[in-house]
């Protein structure tokens, strides 16, 4: 047993605490438990194949390539696992019964071999940097070709990664393909000793999510509702110690918009309770956008963002966009969601998860970084003061989405050469296999 196995089992009490402690805040941490280690509905005599994204963004992210899979692969089952119940109904909304979900299993031994003994995939794909060591080698150890697609592996990240540089390049070696957003990424691959000839540069899949048709006549409805002619900003996966940053800013901005309406939208959906109530904390006259359907009073200062799966409406019906993560030290977060739908971006100093993409949207025109609270009411009051500027921020941001286009394909295509590179491979080592026998 390796180091690393014996190390995952003495955090098991960990794990389980950690699973308790989340229940609270979010029951479905509570149900589906046995998932979790490996004990899923058995897949046999389906040819499978397996898709594993964390949470809701990586979901997101994938989502056009799972669609592919399934249109390419008609006959096979698309299995997509996550690690958390968000990404679970993720999976659900954008996929409904086109594929089954189920829970990755923790990196223990015994329940990867369950795991893969009752899934059995021809082949998987894993979105975005994951650290899977014994899954990774069950997948080798079984000629389960592995793809890890839409890989960012950011300075901070490599950093952590070479405090256990063997552990790590083993497993990354295990992949049989391994496709980079960027050149930064792959070099930083590289820098941990990757072999090159398993990297590959295919861009970001994030450029390639869909939006629904309906999203922009959603989006115009719910205008009308909040207020046509009302100024709205949008805060949106923000964490904690940001809100109060945020909520500063705001109170700035009102005092010169006073009918600035802010929606404010937690990353983690444990939090929608208390930072509503922090709003209210802070004096503000606070309504919940699950309780709170049709026409929006007036009244009505912040409107918090506490369902899933409308982030894009969201986002759409906003005329300025705050992306959250970034005026704490959490790496930033997607971007190109409110650039897809036209609108201005501000994001703060910490985007250390999306640094190719932030400097990007600030070469392009389509956003602004700020440092502080300061700097965030005075960029939102630039564009609220400057139409003309903020239409030509919102229409380079969509360029700089439709011009980018295109990673799915090229991912898909990798996919099918290093697939065929493969059976050959094979078919070699067991010719020379039955030579020496």
């Amino acid at each position: 047993m390796t180091i690393w196995s014996i190390a995952v089992y003495f955090l098991l009490p960990f794990v389980i605490f950690n699973l308790l402690w989340r229940g609270i805040r979010y029951p479905a941490y509570w149900f589906r438990w046995p998932e979790r280690f490996g004990y899923l509905e058995a897949m046999h005599g389906q040819r499978v194949i397996w898709v594993h994204a964390v949470s809701v963004g990586e979901v997101r992210s994938a989502a056009e390539l799972v669609n592919e899979l399934a249109d390419r692969f008609p006959r096979h089952r698309v299995l997509v696992t996550t690690m958390t119940p968000t990404g679970s109904q993720q999976v659900h909304e954008l996929f409904g019964d086109r594929v089954v979900h189920a829970y990755v299993p923790y990196d223990f031994p015994g329940s990867v071999r369950r795991f893969m003994t009752r899934v059995n995939p021809e082949f998987a794909v894993v979105a975005e940097t994951e650290f899977w060591p014994n899954l990774f080698k069950a997948c080798e150890d079984r000629n389960v070709p592995l793809f890890l697609v839409n890989v960012r592996l950011s300075q901070e990240s490599l950093r952590r990664y070479l405090r256990i540089p063997r552990t790590a390049r083993a497993m990354l070696e295990r992949a049989t393909l391994i496709c980079a957003q960027t050149n930064s990424d792959a070099q930083r691959l590289k820098n941990l000793g990757v072999a090159r000839p398993r990297i590959e540069v295919t861009g970001n899949l994030k450029f390639d999510a869909p939006l629904p048709g309906s999203l922009l006549a959603e989006a115009e409805t719910l205008r009308r509702q909040w207020g046509a002619g009302r100024p709205v900003v949008i805060a949106a996966s923000t964490h904690a110690g940001e809100e109060k940053k945020i909520l500063t800013a705001y109170q700035v901005l009102r005092q010169r918009y006073t009918d600035l309406l802010l929606v404010l939208v937690p990353r983690h959906p444990e939090r929608f309770k208390s930072v509503a109530r922090l709003c209210r904390r802070h004096g503000a006259c606070v309504a919940l956008r699950s309780r709170h359907r049709g026409v929006l009073s007036s009244e009505i200062e912040i409107l918090v963002g506490d369902t899933m799966g409308e982030l894009h409406r969201l986002y759409a019906a906003a005329d300025i966009a705050f992306v959250g993560g970034s005026l704490v030290r959490t790496g930033g977060h997607n971007l190109l969601e409110p650039c897809a739908v036209g609108v201005p971006v501000i994001f703060g100093p910490h985007m250390f998860h999306f640094e190719e993409i932030s400097t990007m949207v600030l070469e392009r025109g389509a956003g602004s970084q700020v440092h502080d609270e300061v700097g965030l009411a005075e960029s939102v009051a630039m564009y609220l003061e400057q139409p003309v500027l903020s239409e030509a921020a919102g229409e380079a941001a969509r360029l700089l989405v439709a011009e980018n286009r295109g990673a799915v394909a090229r991912t898909l295509q990798l996919m099918s050469e290093s697939s065929r590179l493969s059976r050959a491979e094979r078919q070699v080592s067991n010719s020379i296999s039955a030579l020496h026998n």
